[in-house]
């Protein structure tokens, strides 16, 4: 009889994938550094068939208490060197980095001048709403190519407790709203508890992942979980998945219930054993290179009661099945033609349905 039949191929002493082997000797800081750390020695772009395009809609860029009232930060997101500002009137705006003048990045070293951006090199003050430059102090006319738009303004709002902006590479206005998640602000819930990645992959291979049933076993040590009760709309896509989850009081009838809201916004409700709300927050930085802010809040009732144990135990093992995914993402090419067994899930239906996030419609 052969290892297959005798099961001695998923024996606990041969982990299955590399997974395993590099995660169990990850513990504390070491594990946390991991997380952010470049993987070095993986293929390029092309190789790895990434070179498909962002997705549009969404994406968080900053917590809204990252970014002050007269504070200006430098970003990275989109494949663009980004400058975003808060005015004195409290909103956010955002501009593409480099000064029409001389190429001075804004972001580094910029200033708020009432709600305008100030450059720190010539100090030219732009605009945010209108991407225009409206003052040049040395100067007695303002250029007239910069008088009309003459730089990227990004649409942006604040929902969450995050900072959202809208990325379309045609500069489409936005085709949907972010989800108001109303547990978020609720004085009832917890602060969020945030855990950070950097993904060294595409959204693409990262959102296949949810309709993926066969990986659970062979990644996270599962049996296959069921993909329950799929939810396909114009612009969101979720599922509720009912199970029985075992307690030191017995089984208890628990349900997971995720959705999204375009590819930059995820977010899981998870009840039964401990109510926790999960906001997935994901942007992607570069082709190859997904920024991940998990951020987690559960009712304060539950998470400093008597069972604040198995609350906080609940988050470790959601983030412990990222890292095993990410250990697979950081290398994984987009296969445009995959071979798909009956087991799969419905990899082919999740891929026509993603595909409307990109501008061409012909990218995955």
């Amino acid at each position: 009889m052969s290892n297959h039949e005798t099961g001695a191929a998923t024996d606990a002493r041969t982990p299955p994938v590399a997974v395993w082997q590099i995660l169990e000797k990850l513990k504390g800081q070491e594990l946390l550094d991991w997380r952010l750390a470049e993987v070095k020695d993986r293929a390029s772009i092309e190789e790895r068939n990434l070179d498909i395009g962002i997705p549009f809609g969404w994406y968080p860029v900053l917590l809204s208490s990252e970014l002050a009232a007269g504070e200006v930060k430098p970003l990275r997101y989109f494949s663009k060197d980004l400058a975003i500002w808060r005015g004195e009137d409290g909103k956010v705006r955002m501009l593409d980095a480099y000064c029409k003048h001389l190429g001075a990045h804004m972001g580094h070293g910029g200033k708020v001048h009432g709600n305008l951006l100030e450059c720190p090199f010539h100090a030219w003050r732009y605009d945010g709403d209108e991407a225009v430059v409206k003052d040049v102090p040395y100067a007695r006319n303002i250029p007239p190519q910069v008088k009309r738009k003459c730089t990227r303004n990004w649409h942006i709002t604040e929902a969450n407790r995050w900072i959202w902006a809208w990325y379309h590479p045609q500069d489409v206005a936005p085709l949907f709203d972010v989800a108001v998640l109303p547990e978020a602000s609720d004085p009832e819930w917890t602060d969020f508890e945030i855990h950070e990645w950097n993904v060294w992959g595409s959204l693409q291979n990262m959102a296949e992942n949810g309709v993926d049933v066969a990986h659970f076993r062979f990644i996270h040590g599962t049996a296959n979980v069921p993909l329950g009760e799929l939810r396909w709309g114009d612009w969101g896509r979720g599922a509720d998945v009912k199970a029985k989850m075992g307690t030191p009081l017995g089984e208890v009838d628990g349900c997971i219930s995720y959705d999204t809201m375009g590819p930059g916004q995820s977010w899981t409700r998870f009840t039964g054993i401990s109510e926790t709300l999960l906001v997935a927050c994901l942007a992607p930085v570069e082709l190859d290179h997904v920024h991940v802010r998990f951020c987690f809040t559960q009712p304060k009732a539950q998470a400093e009661g008597e069972r604040a144990g198995v609350a906080k135990a609940i988050i470790r093992d959601i983030c412990k099945q990222f890292d095993q995914d990410k250990v697979v993402w950081d290398r994984q090419k987009f296969e445009p033609n995959p071979i798909i067994c009956d087991g799969d899930g419905p990899i082919p239906q999740f891929r026509k349905y993603y595909a409307r996030y990109y501008a061409d419609q012909d990218a995955a």
